[in-house]
């Protein structure tokens, strides 16, 4: 639960935030990225381009959420906490939030109807990611949605199923994990995920006795 260096973890939102502007992840001034340190958190500043961030400019903010220096923080702070708070319940070596409105899950979003974004399509989708529970739309930063998705959380977690993202229909994901590396490769599997579903159209899921095959060899959270 310590020992994350604050320098370090702002020159890696900033190198994250420019690979994932780079690679079409986010756009314009969307998506945001923050980490939890241990006596607070940093978070990209509100309408910031991830692809053109300052490490010093970043907002930090105490273990309260009271911003200290730097920009003002993100709209999406309260949901990041909320996350963070949540998350830590089930995976205490949760240190970092990636939101984007990455195309192909959002694209996704507006075609599924059930519960959660994706069947276990890949065993790496499986492995990498996990469920991802699909929270029907809300309008950006309404209050509701920090208490549904930290509910939701719970919710997984608490039958033993944890999470390590969930999807905003027509907004995109929330993402997490132990570092901004981790963070951003779980969504990289994600949406690389939901790009095969909306290539491949109907494909079977993995069956019962794959997964736990997954389980038992790979630790897969499923």
């Amino acid at each position: 639960m310590n020992g994350v260096n604050e320098s370090f973890a702002r020159q890696e939102i900033c190198r994250v935030g420019k690979s994932l502007f780079d690679r079409g992840y986010v756009h314009a001034t969307a998506g945001n990225i923050s980490v939890q340190l241990d006596d607070g958190f940093l978070i990209t500043p509100t309408d910031a381009c991830l692809g053109a961030l300052d490490p010093a400019t970043l907002a930090r903010l105490d273990s309260q959420g009271r911003q200290l220096s730097g920009e003002r923080a993100s709209k999406t702070l309260a949901l990041h906490m909320g996350i963070y708070r949540e998350a830590q319940r089930f995976d205490p070596a949760t240190r970092c939030v990636i939101h984007t409105h990455s195309t192909h899950c959002v694209a996704l979003s507006l075609r599924e109807s059930g519960a959660e974004l994706l069947a276990p399509v890949t065993p790496y989708f499986v492995m990498k990611v996990g469920r991802v529970p699909l929270l029907r739309y809300a309008r950006p930063g309404a209050p509701a949605t920090v208490d549904e998705v930290v509910r939701t959380i719970g919710q997984y977690g608490d039958r033993g199923q944890p999470i390590r993202a969930l999807m905003l229909e027509r907004l995109g994901p929330n993402v997490w994990h132990d570092s901004v590396a981790t963070t951003m490769a779980t969504l990289e599997e994600l949406e690389e995920s939901a790009r095969l579903a909306l290539l491949q159209g109907t494909a079977a899921p993995l069956t019962d006795a794959q997964i736990d095959e997954l389980r038992q060899v790979f630790g897969a959270r499923w």
